[in-house]
């Protein structure tokens, strides 16, 4: 099959909300795969949306960023619902009940979650009958022993990154590390217990979203982080490294009009032709995986394909470093026909629009970049084709509603002058009585457009201002990660409005 053939192979017009699963409603201060996410997929379905967009379901570290994970494969057992284990016979409500989880039902103490979750769940395991048939086939699947090993060892060492872990856990290898795994196979298998626990409650959610009509669409980190289960244990197969075996080279971009030391992100890069040696099986590998989870992928700075950003590990800013050749559309000639979109914001050549073309992998048009003066800029919604996906704005956004009031009167001015000629050209009203006026304009400006997907981040359904933004870039805050919805915010009347959009505009 031509590779461009996946071009709009899922051309139906659909629309969408973009909603982490920590951002959701519970009684334990981080949102879960409980009650709160059933009633989100009812909201959906009865707001006739029919794509739930989650970010990274991947464990969170540094920043409590879910993009800098110790594992690429593993979940995130802070969104393990306590309740669901009550029901299971494997906690009792006492146990969770009366710890504090978070004083501000608006945002996630990650501090706490680090400190208590485990605890609950080592509680649910020791109540867990480990003899059963599905347990015993899940250990000897052994798809997450890498990860229970890496993370037994992580709470041996307190925490620290394994390249201050001491022999022969630091090497991976050797008959220590086996004599440890020997000793330690209760621990280990707790760590396994987590994603057994989280891919049981995943599943079933799935199944509900499907039975309303809802498909999840995933997100996939392209990098990973230093201090991870791929670096400590398959650094010598995935990365490039130095005569000595350590990580030569850094993820990053060059300096741009916002940074002028351009941005050095630290993550390890991919030595794309050690990878080639194999079909790029490790790839492979790990878009089967995500596929399995979700009905949808969405690739993070999916540029890296084409060309790829290299700094030298010891440089001291990311000016030093250089464009580098990655895999382009060969990796994906080898997988077949998948469900991908393609995240190609950014600095965006022809080499990445080519690569696009040739993989038919739907892009990005992000509405909030639209308004640099320029009448032809792609972000404009009358400059939309069909494959591709339209946000109002992403999880690194502002919120619509304070990337609006936050201009200068002049700036403003330009903005709605140009907003109101886009609500014309697509017959949309265009109402600026308000600010949550101006706003719904704005969505039912993107469900109009030729676009064949409209995500949009809840906060921006419900108007909501600076407060409710979910991650600021190139920071790290306590306000980033940790917004959260409470069950009041997923009202009937907003409900209402989007499906009547979707009729209007057969989606």
């Amino acid at each position: 099959m031509e590779m461009h053939e996946n071009e709009n192979k899922n051309n139906e017009r659909k629309a969408g909300i973009l909603m982490p699963v920590s951002s959701l409603p519970s009684d334990c201060g981080i949102g879960t795969l409980g009650d709160g996410a059933y009633a989100f997929v009812d909201w959906l379905a009865a707001a006739g949306m029919k794509i739930w967009q989650v970010l990274p379901l991947l464990p969170t570290g540094y920043g409590d960023s879910p993009y800098q994970s110790c594992a690429s494969d593993a979940l995130n057992y802070y969104f393990i619902d306590f309740a669901m284990l009550v029901q299971e016979g494997l906690l009792e409500t006492a146990d969770y009940t009366d710890l504090t989880w978070s004083e501000d039902e608006r945002r996630v103490d990650y501090g706490r979650q680090f400190e208590q979750k485990t605890e609950v769940l080592k509680k649910a395991f020791a109540r867990f009958d480990r003899k059963q048939a599905e347990w015993q086939a899940f250990l000897r699947e052994g798809k997450y022993a890498d990860f229970a090993v890496f993370m037994s060892l992580k709470t041996k060492f307190s925490y620290a990154p394994w390249s201050q872990w001491v022999e022969p856990y630091k090497s991976c290898e050797g008959k220590g590390l086996e004599r440890y795994i020997a000793e330690n196979k209760e621990e280990i298998e707790f760590w396994q217990f987590t994603q057994y626990l989280f891919l049981k409650q995943w599943n079933a959610l799935r199944d509900y979203a499907h039975e309303k009509g809802v498909e999840i669409m995933g997100d996939m980190p392209i990098y990973v982080a230093e201090d991870s289960v791929e670096t400590w244990k398959y650094r010598r197969e995935l990365f490039m490294l130095d005569g000595e075996n350590n990580l030569s080279l850094r993820a990053g971009v060059p300096p741009d009009a916002f940074s002028d030391d351009g941005q050095f992100w630290g993550n390890p890069v991919y030595d794309w032709e050690k990878m080639k040696k194999d079909g790029y099986s490790w790839w492979r590998e790990r878009i089967s995986y995500a596929l399995t989870l979700f009905d949808i992928v969405r690739i993070d700075h999916f540029r890296a394909f084409d060309r790829f950003y290299a700094i030298p590990s010891d440089a001291e800013t990311a000016k030093e470093g250089e464009w580098l050749d990655g895999p382009k559309a060969e990796l994906f000639k080898v997988m077949g026909d998948v469900r991908i979109v393609a995240e190609d914001l950014g600095i965006i050549d022809e080499g990445v629009r080519a690569l696009l073309k040739e993989t038919g992998f739907p892009g990005m048009k992000i509405f909030v970049f639209a308004f640099d003066g320029n009448p032809e800029n792609e972000y404009l919604p009358s400059k939309y084709n069909e494959n591709c996906v339209a946000y109002t704005g992403t999880h690194d956004n502002d919120t619509l509603r304070s990337f609006i009031e936050t201009m200068q009167p002049a700036e403003r001015k330009d903005f709605e002058k140009v907003l109101e000629e886009e609500c014309l050209n697509a017959e949309v009203p265009y109402i600026t009585e308000t600010i949550e006026d101006e706003c719904k304009s704005i969505v039912t400006l993107l469900f109009a457009s030729k676009a064949d997907t409209v995500l949009v981040p809840m906060h921006d359904i419900l108007c909501f201002g600076e407060e409710a933004r979910l991650n600021a870039p190139s920071t790290v805050s306590s306000q980033n990660w940790t917004f959260r919805f409470t069950g009041n915010d997923f009202g009937r009347r907003k409900a209402a409005w989007l499906k009547s959009l979707t009729e209007e505009y057969n989606r």
